[in-house]
């Protein structure tokens, strides 16, 4: 969901730069003695498009944003060939000189402000002009046509299907190569008004979010000289070079042009490599202006020299980066069985892991073993049955670590026996932990993650009881029903915030809980011996908890609404929706007694 931006248009200081012969306007904010941020824009844009981020980069830095030429008010060469990238990277440390001539400058670049930029970054002695990368929305087009190369010369299933999705998103820049169609369909589209109405019904931007200049329809015609003296050059005779420049790509997952995996091979190339992934589109400075201004802030934060930010720490790529890589999950019931199984998973896949669980010495334990994996990894002491002491945790988590990008409500306990036999404390005791905290945990975090307005993913662990009616097991499936449901329901609230909801239902898993749980109704004597064979039967059983955090994981990649897990609970699940009268009969056989 994109982020109502407040309406307050920067006082720009207006200014001019000659950059090869070409004269640039340019617009300053902040003080000069501050360390500069230069911001490049793409097609069909022009300084404009900075209007909602650049006063609060302001406020600690120097901003300066141009019109690249071509564009708004700067000048516009006729020939094609000035639009190749070398000219444009020799305008970007034209103004560099101009505006800050003792000290490199901080760049943030969008479309083909982030293109010209990395040929910027790419040259020789870049680092002594540049000193950090915010790219955008906007590849190395020699690292593009490279990847490219590679997957016609040395295909697999994964390159072929990278090629072939990034050729219909880029469906476009062919029919931009073509001498007179486009023209006639960007006169028509020119219009702020259809331009507006466009990107909303693409993205979902918010038209009083789109702030475009005057000579937006020229724009777009004369921009067309950057597809035509650039994408046939760069994808047939790639060239790619390495940078030393600090570089954060902010990957977009719903960009409309660019898939992901086309910055897969981006770290063979950048020694300082950052990356951040959303749920967002194409025009990130226009649906998420917040969101962006805060991430470009806590990189320059970590690049200034002040304390490097969780965001930030957690986001450097020393290789290609996996699903999941860089997110921060927060995992309660961490310590043991599925909870530590998906931790250790999540910690091979690059993930920050904030894991709570009742027992610290069992968290810390899990902690440390996320941190001999490479990861990061925070233990904390919660008993999620105390809602206040969970809100006081997800409220901790918030200060200390970020917004997460994944909750995993996989803390739970177990109840057996007859309903009748149960006394109120159990009942209350396992409604507290199965339900009401999963419904804390997911409200606390959900709130979060809708505030910040990026996404998100909640994975709630329910059961295979939720679906499967036992008379020995009624209590908790009741528990495991509503977590369910709930998750179920919230999924549907949350949709349109690009959080989805998982609930996750195994089966007969091998873990600690059939140790520890009650049987209403019996001795203690007979209680242990009906716990000792459940717990040899599940042993036997054999399903162990690392298979059910590959579903989690699962879950999470693919945005699974239900996952039933092991045989008996896929089939249980298919039994329940299609023939319940089979369900109702298997439920009068007693498991324990």
């Amino acid at each position: 969901m994109s982020e109502q931006a407040v309406q307050v248009r920067p006082e720009w200081r207006r200014g001019k730069v000659s950059g090869d012969g070409v004269t640039l306007a340019t617009f300053e904010l902040g003080e000069p003695g501050n360390p500069t941020v230069l911001l490049v824009h793409g097609w069909p844009d022009t300084h404009h498009l900075w209007t909602h981020i650049a006063p609060r980069l302001a406020e600690k830095y120097h901003v300066v944003a141009y019109d690249c030429r071509g564009f708004g008010e700067s000048e516009r060469p006729r020939e094609v060939k000035a639009y190749r990238l070398a000219e444009l990277a020799d305008d970007l440390f034209a103004v560099a000189e101009a505006v800050s001539p003792d000290a490199p400058v901080h760049v943030v670049g969008h479309d083909w402000g982030s293109v010209q930029a990395w040929e910027a970054v790419s040259r020789p002695r870049a680092h002594t002009r540049i000193a950090s990368f915010v790219s955008v929305s906007g590849p190395n087009l020699d690292h593009l046509g490279q990847l490219l190369r590679e997957g016609l010369t040395r295909p697999t299933p994964h390159r072929v299907r990278t090629i072939a999705t990034q050729s219909l998103s880029s469906a476009y820049t062919g029919l931009f190569q073509l001498p007179v169609l486009p023209n006639a369909l960007l006169t028509a589209l020119g219009n702020p008004r259809a331009w507006k109405q466009f990107l909303h019904t693409v993205e979902g931007t918010p038209p009083q979010n789109v702030v475009v200049a005057g000579t937006l329809r020229r724009d777009m015609i004369t921009g067309l000289a950057l597809y035509r003296a650039n994408i046939r050059q760069k994808l047939i005779r790639p060239e790619p070079r390495p940078t030393t420049v600090p570089v954060l790509q902010v990957v977009n997952e719903r960009d409309i042009a660019l898939r992901p995996a086309i910055y897969e091979n981006t770290p063979a190339y950048a020694a300082k490599l950052w990356r951040r992934d959303t749920p967002t589109g194409h025009w990130l400075p226009y649906t998420h202006p917040h969101y962006l201004t805060e991430t470009v802030l806590d990189f320059l934060a970590a690049q200034t020299g002040s304390d490097t930010p969780p965001t930030v720490e957690r986001s450097r790529v020393f290789a290609e980066p996996k699903p999941l890589a860089g997110k921060l999950v927060v995992i309660t019931g961490a310590g043991s069985g599925i909870g530590r199984e998906t931790a250790l998973l999540l910690a091979e896949r690059g993930s920050e892991l904030v894991l709570a669980d009742r027992n610290l010495d069992t968290a810390a334990d899990t902690e440390q073993a996320c941190k001999v994996a490479g990861a990061l990894a925070h233990a904390y002491l919660l008993d999620v049955s105390d809602t206040d002491a969970f809100v006081t945790f997800a409220a901790t988590v918030r200060e200390q670590h970020g917004v997460p990008d994944v909750v995993i409500n996989n803390a739970g306990i177990g109840l057996a026996g007859g309903a009748l036999a149960a006394t109120d404390e159990q009942v209350d005791r396992l409604l507290d932990v199965n339900l009401r905290a999963v419904i804390t945990g997911s409200r606390e975090f959900g709130r979060q993650m809708v505030e910040r307005g990026v996404g998100g993913h909640i994975v709630n662990v329910s059961s295979a009881a939720a679906f499967t009616p036992s008379r020995s097991l009624g209590l908790y499936s009741a528990s495991k029903a509503g977590v369910l449901l709930f998750s179920e329901s919230l999924r549907a609230e949350l949709a349109e915030h690009r959080i989805g909801v998982s609930a996750i239902c195994p089966g007969i898993v091998d873990t600690n809980i059939v140790s520890s749980t009650p049987i209403a109704g019996l001795d203690p004597d007979s209680e242990q011996t009906q716990r000792d064979r459940l717990d040899r039967f599940y042993q036997r059983r054999g399903f162990t908890p690392d298979r059910v955090a590959t579903e989690i994981v699962s879950a999470v990649e693919h945005n699974k609404a239900v996952v039933p897990v092991t045989p008996e609970a896929k089939v249980g699940y298919r039994i329940y929706r299609f023939a319940p009268w089979l369900s109702r009969i298997g439920a009068r056989q007693k498991v324990t007694g």
